[in-house]
């Protein structure tokens, strides 16, 4: 089902013993450590879960058990469910978490090989396309252990577009992947050298070795780019993916890391419309696209930015709605957070939101986060991308619990000396 390139060796990225480039992203706990995050997560498993089976001091002592004896553990089917959920809640950089509670989990801890895993990745995207009504998936592949790497995907997200780079400088397609390109077409991939080439999915093995497979049409659908008052946009031939599944965040459960665990969610029309597309490092079609709606970019009017933005959002809605693939306005989305806001603090806990992520591109102000605080805690469970970026700073956050001011400055105060003694480069423990 799933054509394969040939094998390419990592041999830039592996030392002469045998270090991969996961290893440093992965967060960097002690065994005290991990049995705090291990604990904080039971605590919460048995609080949110009042039915759940088995006792949490009996569950507790077996965890800890583990702990010791091999450095890691095991979580339960329902415990990683839970777990996986609980992390987009936290997750500080997502709008779209109203909907957490119906996040769709795929067990597939057992499936290590390269060619069952691209299988799986395939059958994931079928799933969550769902006929044009997508859903919110995630697989879970084997976690990070003290021992073992586990096999996972060396990429941001599922579908990517080429950057072709010509001789000239310039460069057909997405920008971002001029690299990922290149490297494709060192292990014997070609495309058509078209704006809309779809990339193969690396896959690293777990002894280091970089693979590509091609994912079938199937799993990658793609919605055509069309305006109706506009027919010279239509001329221009773009397209976007209909699923964005994101492959390059790593899940942490309770101290345990799943490296490969790639989810999805649906677009937003601002992500494609005002950064994909028109974003200088991405495709950079601003111009292009103002052009075709009648606007000159040399001209003395200082909006025409704002008007081609507003008028190529305005095409991404209208063609993710004439194909019937699920896509939101940036107002409904901001709508949604706020409700989302309220069900957290109706459920007695904080929010955790990072501003800059959270207000929509375009628009900003007219949205209803644009006026409000937020802060991120970067509370676990939670997913993120490598301990130098923000992994370093993720703790079990218990402000949740009502405390005297004093105690509340307490934790602050420990939790401040903590991340201060993790951040990279400060201090070495």
């Amino acid at each position: 089902m799933i054509s394969l390139s040939k094998h390419h060796a990592l041999d830039p990225a592996v030392d002469v013993n045998g270090f991969q480039p996961l290893a440093r992203r992965l967060r960097r706990l002690s065994l005290r450590e991990r049995r705090a995050e291990a604990s904080a997560f039971l605590d919460l498993y048995y609080l949110e879960n009042k039915g759940a089976d088995g006792s949490q001091q009996k569950r507790t002592a077996e965890v800890d058990r583990e702990l010791t004896r091999y450095g890691t553990y095991t979580h339960t089917p329902e415990e990683l469910s839970f777990g996986a959920k609980v992390a987009w809640r936290n997750h500080a950089r997502c709008i779209g978490r109203l909907y957490w509670r119906s996040l769709i989990i795929r067990d597939r801890r057992g499936v290590t090989d390269p060619d069952a895993i691209a299988d799986e990745v395939a059958q994931h995207m079928r799933e969550a396309f769902n006929e044009g009504k997508i859903r919110s998936v995630i697989t879970i592949f084997a976690p990070a252990t003290p021992n073992k790497l586990p096999a996972h995907i060396g990429a941001d997200q599922v579908t990517r577009y080429a950057g072709h780079l010509r001789r000239d400088g310039t460069v057909i397609g997405d920008r971002a992947n001029v690299e990922a390109t290149r490297q494709a077409e060192a292990a014997g991939w070609s495309g058509t050298g078209g704006q809309f080439d779809v990339l193969p999915l690396p896959i690293i093995a777990a002894d280091g070795r970089r693979v590509f497979r091609t994912l079938p049409a199937s799993a990658t659908h793609h919605v055509p780019l069309t305006h109706n008052a506009y027919p010279a946009f239509t001329e221009l031939g773009l397209e976007w993916y209909a699923v964005p599944c994101m492959t390059g965040m790593i899940l942490t459960i309770g101290g345990v890391d799943y490296p490969c665990a790639p989810f999805n969610g649906f677009y937003m029309g601002t992500e494609i419309s005002s950064r994909n597309l028109v974003d200088p490092w991405r495709f950079d079609l601003l111009e292009v696209t103002a052009r075709a709606f009648g606007l000159d970019p040399a001209g003395q009017d200082p909006l025409w930015r704002d008007r081609a933005l507003t008028e190529i959002n305005a095409a991404v809605l209208q063609s993710y709605s004439s194909a019937g693939v699920t896509l939101i306005d940036h107002h409904t989305a901001a709508r949604d957070f706020m409700k989302f806001r309220a069900d957290e603090s109706a459920s007695g806990r904080a929010l955790h939101a990072d501003w800059s992520w959270i207000v929509p591109p375009q628009a900003s102000a007219a949205t209803p986060p644009f006026h409000i605080q937020m802060h991120n805690e970067n509370a676990v469970p939670n997913y993120y991308h490598s301990w130098i970026a923000d992994g370093w700073e993720m703790l079990p956050f218990d402000g949740n619990v009502s405390r005297s001011r004093f105690s509340g400055h307490a934790r602050d105060a420990r939790r401040w000396l903590i991340r201060k003694m993790r951040k990279p480069g400060t201090f070495r423990r």
